[in-house]
């Protein structure tokens, strides 16, 4: 019989959902999830369950604090922890890059702080996006200069999860002069440390996502050490570079794990709800709506499925990336659409999960980069003339 769970999987990636799933189930259950959600708070106590299971280290080299694994199993663990509070599962990316980045950037001294990140003791954040800076990121407009033994850092973040919660913030900035043609030298990723006078978060309260903590920073001649640079300075690109990519297929595992949760109660739904003396899935527009579903939610799954074995070969993964967070984001949209019109009022309730997963896959259309954008790189992949 069809179901929504994963294709066929090693034990071993079957036991790591399981224990996601027992996880969540002891310190994030169903009601306290939506109370979570609706809360906007931050599910500390999953995360520090996360921590000790080693599951928030996953990406990291294991001689440098990390937990090890593949781009695969951190995929799985996005799409469990997002079934059951996608907003948790985005702050999961946030850590997954993190990671990474710090394992692209060993020999820097805030390498060091991976197996803190890795147990949860240390909360960060990701500042790259910026007020007028969104798809352009090569734009931005904060910018660090020396001052002695410091980074001084001036400018302003937009939509920042984990900000209100981070100890501190991988900042992207400029901070040397752009080479002629190419914007993307001269940008550094400097961590700054947020409980400091120069640094302001504001948090952002958006209609979706509520418990990511998404925030505003201000960094106003903000103060950082000069030992806080990430790999080389002026290269940051060529780091994000590779973190990206993988954010992308954590991004399409996120919508996965919507798209899974949502379409397990739509079917619960069908077979539950009667109507005319009989449950209302006997009904044909019902069934097909479903079937679209399952088919969207399949589809999608062996896309992920093949940008991640690109990525874990070791092949070059933007366009596969790209497309996979593409298809599994519109795709989730879609699923979330039909099943909350298969539930009317009953999936706009405040304790049906479903009101979470429509409002939740809204965002996955446009981050953590637009789908309009991803478009622009594959046209452009396909020979096309660059049109941004």
């Amino acid at each position: 019989m069809l179901n929504t769970r994963p294709f066929q999987e090693s034990p071993e990636r079957a036991d790591l959902r399981e224990l996601v799933e027992s996880l969540l189930g002891r310190h994030l259950p169903a009601d306290r999830a939506l109370a979570v959600d609706r809360e906007g708070a931050f599910a500390s106590a999953a995360w520090a369950a996360l921590g000790e299971a080693g599951l928030l280290g996953l990406g990291g080299d294991e001689t440098s604090g990390g937990s090890g694994g593949t781009v695969g199993d951190a995929v799985a663990v996005v799409e469990e922890i997002a079934r059951v509070l996608p907003s948790l599962a985005v702050d999961y990316v946030v850590c997954g890059m993190a990671m990474r980045m710090l394992g692209d950037g060993a020999g820097s001294p805030v390498a060091g702080w991976m197996p803190e990140i890795a147990s949860g003791a240390k909360v960060c954040a990701f500042g790259l996006s910026e007020p007028d800076v969104g798809t352009d990121l090569l734009g931005l407009r904060t910018s660090a200069r020396v001052d002695g033994d410091r980074w001084v850092v001036k400018g302003q973040k937009l939509w920042i999860s984990l900000a209100h919660e981070a100890e501190v913030a991988f900042v992207l900035c400029r901070t040397d002069p752009a080479e002629e043609g190419r914007r993307s030298r001269g940008l550094s990723l400097i961590a700054v440390p947020l409980d400091q006078e120069g640094v302001t978060v504001r948090r952002v309260h958006l209609a979706g996502m509520r418990a990511a903590g998404t925030c505003e920073i201000f960094l106003d001649d903000a103060v950082a050490p000069l030992d806080n640079l990430v790999g080389a300075r002026g290269r940051a690109m060529s780091i994000l570079g590779k973190t990206l990519d993988v954010e992308r297929v954590l991004a399409a595992g996120l919508s996965l794990g919507i798209g899974r949760a949502a379409l397990d109660l739509h079917v619960s739904h069908l077979k539950e709800r009667e109507a005319f003396g009989r449950p209302i899935g006997a009904f044909q527009a019902l069934q097909h709506a479903a079937a679209d579903s399952i088919a969207d939610l399949t589809a999608s799954r062996a896309l992920v499925d093949a940008a991640v074995r690109s990525i874990e070969a070791g092949e070059p993964s933007l366009e596969m990336s790209a497309m996979a967070k593409l298809v599994a984001a519109e795709s989730t949209a879609r699923i979330v659409d039909r099943g909350m019109r298969a539930m009317a009022a009953s999936g706009l309730a405040e304790e049906s999960a479903m009101q979470m997963y429509f409002r939740d896959a809204r965002l996955q259309l446009f981050s953590p980069v637009s789908n309009d954008m991803i478009r622009n790189i594959l046209g452009e992949s396909m020979g096309l003339p660059r049109s941004y």
